[in-house]
């Protein structure tokens, strides 16, 4: 008979493409250097866990549950992080490829951001108050609907968000970023005077 919940166990380099995990919950776990790629977590349960250096490409994650999860140096192309188990979300994202993701209407509030690639990445109707970005590229990521207030742009880079569409109070952004609040009305801002 399996465990119904496996604690505080080493995962190194297994390939769970080909071989499945097993359906159980998995707290204080750690993943290091596993390829889950296109593998299926749907209804898997995740407390207190740090996944690092793994690939995490086009993951399902329908009603997966990622509670106080730590990604680090991991390549995590196409999730849908919108189809996750809402209770309990939190995560933070250190030096992760998290391009082409989507986070739509999701509730992440305080989630750190951290030296990673969010290109082409949905935030359109989530909640991102009082997060931070720190240093990450957000080159074509979508903000529409979405609440950034409280939240950490300053040393983040490529990003276009539109102040009108979005909840934005009390967000900080450098002076070398607030050409992406205006880009919209197509103004020429030239820094070199």
């Amino acid at each position: 008979m399996e465990p119904e919940y496996i604690e505080d166990k080493i995962f190194d380099k297994f390939d769970f493409k080909n071989h499945p995990l097993a359906k159980v919950e998995y707290e204080c776990c750690r993943f290091l250097n596993c390829d889950f790629s296109n593998a299926d977590l749907s209804e898997y349960k995740f407390t207190d866990c740090e996944f690092i250096d793994c690939n995490l490409s086009m993951v399902k994650l329908t009603k997966t549950a990622f509670r106080d999860i730590k990604f680090k140096d991991c390549k995590m192309l196409g999730l849908c992080f919108d189809n996750c188990n809402e209770f309990g979300l939190s995560f933070r994202f250190d030096n992760c490829i998290l391009n082409h993701s989507t986070f739509y209407k999701t509730k992440i509030k305080k989630t750190i951001f951290r030296n990673s690639q969010l290109q082409e990445t949905d935030f359109t109707e989530c909640d991102l108050t009082d997060s931070l970005f720190d240093n990450c590229d957000l080159a074509r990521a979508t903000f529409d609907n979405t609440i950034i207030e409280k939240a950490d742009f300053r040393t983040s880079f490529n990003y276009s968000i539109d102040p009108e569409i979005n909840r934005i109070k009390k967000a900080k952004f450098s002076i070398h970023g607030i050409s992406g609040l205006l880009e919209k009305y197509g103004i020429v801002i030239d820094d070199t005077i």
